[in-house]
């Protein structure tokens, strides 16, 4: 039987159906904004789908999975073979191109798979550009070691870089991967995609230890303030309150004015709620809920700016080491 021609939307709309409630929340929470309005409206359009189209999205999602798989433990060629023994030419052919066109192949696949420690010894000598495009395609938990592991003078410039990185035209990625070439081996030479940014410096500074956190930050506040401000915001959420241990949220409660904090949890999710009143008498919890109640309508900028202020006393807190957060490298050591 011929399968039904569905549109990107239509296929991501009725796999999330497929899934269920809980399991596409947790989903549609990864996605950017003007997606999840995108496909909710979907969703919300979808008024029945056959076994037919169920089975016919599932398979499609399966088969793009594992070559993905493949694709980045393996490469193209390696993809390739096993997808052509396994659905024919043609379907494999369709599914690699299908991949590519969606940037699901990144560049560097073997520095993923090289020691960063290692690595550091590889690319220590290189532009302070071409390093921060590598450690932009790694993953977080290998990016922070090599940055913690480059020498100080250099770990808030390349930070920087990262931060301050959006788009990398190919031609630039195939030179830095042409370099690299002659020290690791043959790298995977593919598609315009995004990468560094902000976010990707962040994930990276949440990995590594405090000291390089801070001196990393300190000199990016001389050299960008506004820079270094963003970053310190993403650095800690509030909806990250959910880590802290039961100390020292108490602990950040006594900083807190009861007020605040009800304007706060006014847009919380259920876990950070239960997670403060787990920590309040219930005499204080009773007057909190009360105060929440009481406040009404309230305007989203004001209650994201009552959150932001909490944050700030946390990141205060934990600089002056009275609370901990939990961060990668030697910080996720308490003795």
């Amino acid at each position: 039987m011929p399968k039904k021609n569905l549109t990107g939307l239509e296929k991501a709309a009725i796999f999330l159906i497929n899934l269920g409630p809980e399991l596409s929340a947790q989903v549609l929470k990864q996605l950017p904004e003007a997606d999840i309005e995108r496909i909710t409206y979907q969703i919300a359009n979808t008024v029945a789908v056959d076994n037919e189209m169920k089975a016919q999205v599932i398979e499609e999602f399966v088969q793009l999975n594992e070559a993905q798989q493949f694709l980045l433990h393996g490469g193209i060629k390696y993809a390739k073979e096993l997808l052509e023994k396994t659905l024919g030419a043609s379907r494999a052919a369709e599914i690699i191109k299908k991949l590519t066109e969606n940037s699901k192949i990144r560049p560097f696949s073997l520095v993923r798979k090289t020691d960063p420690r290692h690595l550091v010894n590889f690319i220590s000598h290189e532009h302070p550009q071409a390093i921060a495009l590598i450690l932009s395609y790694l993953e977080p938990e290998q990016g922070s070691v090599v940055l913690s592991a480059l020498p100080d003078e250099q770990q808030a410039d390349i930070a920087r870089r990262i931060a301050l990185m959006e788009r990398t035209a190919p031609e630039v990625v195939r030179q830095v991967e042409s370099v690299l070439e002659q020290k690791l081996s043959s790298l995977v030479d593919q598609n315009f995609t995004s990468v560094g940014g902000v976010g990707t410096l962040v994930d990276i500074l949440n990995r590594v230890d405090r000291g390089t956190e801070k001196t990393i930050l300190e000199t990016l506040e001389m050299e960008d303030r506004e820079l270094a401000e963003e970053i310190r915001k993403r650095m800690f959420v509030f909806e990250d309150i959910i880590k802290l241990d039961d100390n020292s949220i108490r602990r950040v409660l006594r900083e807190v004015d009861t007020k605040e904090l009800a304007l706060a949890l006014k847009g919380a999710s259920i876990e950070v709620a239960d997670k403060v009143f787990k920590n309040m008498s219930q005499r204080a919890g009773e007057m909190l809920r009360e105060d929440i109640e009481f406040l009404g309508p309230t305007r989203l900028r004001d209650v994201e700016e009552a959150q932001q202020r909490i944050v700030q006393v946390i990141r205060r807190l934990d600089e002056s080491g009275e609370i901990i957060i939990g961060r990668g490298g030697e910080d996720a050591i308490i003795v």
